[in-house]
């Protein structure tokens, strides 16, 4: 069994703890172990110390590379952010003099970055890893019919040139689309696929801008495709679709809302899961769907069979 060292980050665990149980679900099931890795800290977080010293930064995620050089497995992470930033961290520490500082820094601590780990996102895995055929095979249910807006986030497609794993066109991703196809519905192209939706450092420095800029996209996906729903594989970016929808709706700015799903929450309902443990921390509304996802009608011949 091909085994992954699981890096969680900050905002599943905190903020959408049932994106975790979707990993620790359908991993196992798809023929991959995951180990969690002890004493994981923040990756650490683009306007923290990537923002005012390298060395430091790297010295933050070096160890938390080491924790899964020590494994002796690659490191898989579900948040674009930490993808980004580990990626980064991993290629700034090409430099051999860099990363002689940043040893001598981990020393203090009897920890040794030795460049051994390769660095994953959760997309990756399931689409170059595992693959669609396989995830096909594990099908409970079949999305058939549904429309699908797909938010592959920012942090997987830019850099691209320091990212080992990556798309074919980061101005063109079709990673999240062929997963969601996998599952069965359909996922068409729309003008604002690789638009930010304002989450991050925005959400973060200026509400309004962030929330300005989301309604744009949002208003985007609603009147090119009126989807059924949202799936993104960005942990910030299932935040920002899943709060502010509820901020518009309050101020009367929009009068739809969209239910979002991280994509193995998706997979998770359409492999048979408990929605309870899979799908249950939301603030927009999601029971209609999820219904719609489990039932009778949506098994798959095999299953029937």
């Amino acid at each position: 069994m091909e085994k992954y060292g699981l890096y969680l980050g900050c905002n599943i665990p905190f903020k959408a703890p049932d994106i975790e149980q979707s990993f620790r679900k359908i991993f196992p099931a798809l023929g991959v172990e995951v180990e969690d890795l002890e004493g994981a800290s923040c990756c650490p977080a683009w306007g923290t110390a990537p923002s005012f010293d390298l060395d430091l930064w790297c010295a933050i995620s070096g160890r938390n590379l080491s924790l899964a050089e020590d494994k002796s497995v690659d490191l898989m992470t579900g948040c674009n952010s930490c993808f980004g930033v580990l990626s980064e961290a991993k290629h700034f520490l090409h430099d051999g003099q860099r990363r002689k500082r940043v040893n001598e820094k981990l020393g203090v601590i009897n920890r040794q970055y030795k460049g051994s780990s390769d660095v994953y996102h959760v997309a990756h895995v399931l689409h170059q890893k595992i693959g669609l055929e396989k995830i096909k095979e594990k099908l409970v249910y079949s999305l058939e019919g549904l429309k699908v807006t797909v938010q592959p986030g920012c942090h997987t497609l830019w850099p691209s040139d320091v990212y080992h794993v990556k798309e074919k066109n980061p101005f063109y991703p079709t990673m999240l689309k062929e997963l969601t196809e996998a599952l069965g519905a359909s996922a068409p192209h729309y003008s604002r696929l690789e638009a930010c939706c304002g989450m991050g450092g925005m959400r973060s420095t200026d509400v309004e801008k962030s929330l300005g800029l989301f309604k744009e996209k949002l208003l985007s996906i609603k009147e090119e495709i009126d989807p059924d729903l949202i799936v993104t594989t960005c942990s910030s970016c299932y935040l920002q679709f899943d709060m502010s929808q509820p901020q518009l709706r309050e101020r009367g700015e929009i009068d739809f809302e969209i239910p979002v799903f991280y994509y193995t929450q998706v997979l998770a309902l359409a492999m048979g899961f408990d929605p309870s443990q899979v799908a249950s921390v939301s603030k927009t509304q999601r029971d209609g769907i999820i219904k719609e996802i489990q039932s009778e009608k949506r098994k798959t011949d095999k299953t029937q069979a």
